[in-house]
């Protein structure tokens, strides 16, 4: 028998594939929420001039919802609360050659750029424990000044004439 062991902290993740929008335009958004809980990062999304946020901020909810599917159905305790966005990333998708017409009859080829938007959100766990003041540690430290800065001066850096304007000043 295999028990299956949780992570200790999961990730839920959500993709949105084929969208038609260059992977730099899409990453101009995804930057703006990378690290923010999940709550404002939605309101930045919701609020951005960019055309591709809409589809953000529907992944971005995509990925709350599995968070939530998956922590009902595997027993895990998630405080969809607590969830902040731990990766937004937009890989480079396939790309669509087209034609436009040129002077002359020729042709210049361009691509249509297509972008894979995933975003990842984890629990943000509670700060670190902090340490307590043990005895052997005071009296470690007891002894000790506090580390003090030196300041260190800058020498000016010397100008260098170039070799012509010494030629001519002769």
């Amino acid at each position: 028998m295999h028990k299956a062991i949780a992570p200790k902290n999961p990730e839920f993740r959500a993709e949105a594939r084929f969208q038609r929008c260059s992977p730099q335009k899409a990453k101009l958004v995804l930057d703006l929420i990378k690290g923010l809980r999940v709550e404002k990062a939605i309101n930045t999304v919701a609020f951005t001039n960019k055309r591709i946020a809409p589809v953000v901020e529907k992944v971005l909810r995509s990925a709350v919802q599995n968070a939530q599917h998956l922590s009902d159905e595997r027993g895990l305790d998630v405080d969809i609360d607590n969830l902040y966005v731990k990766t937004a990333v937009a890989n480079d998708g396939p790309r669509m050659k087209r034609i436009r017409p040129a002077p002359m009859g020729r042709a210049f080829r361009y691509q249509r750029r297509i972008a894979h938007i995933i975003i990842t959100v984890a629990e943000k766990k509670a700060a670190a424990v902090e340490v307590e003041a043990t005895p052997e540690l005071e009296k470690k430290t007891a002894g000790k000044p506090a580390a003090k800065k030196k300041t260190v001066a800058k020498k000016a850096v010397a100008k260098k004439t170039p070799a012509k304007k010494a030629a001519a000043a002769k």
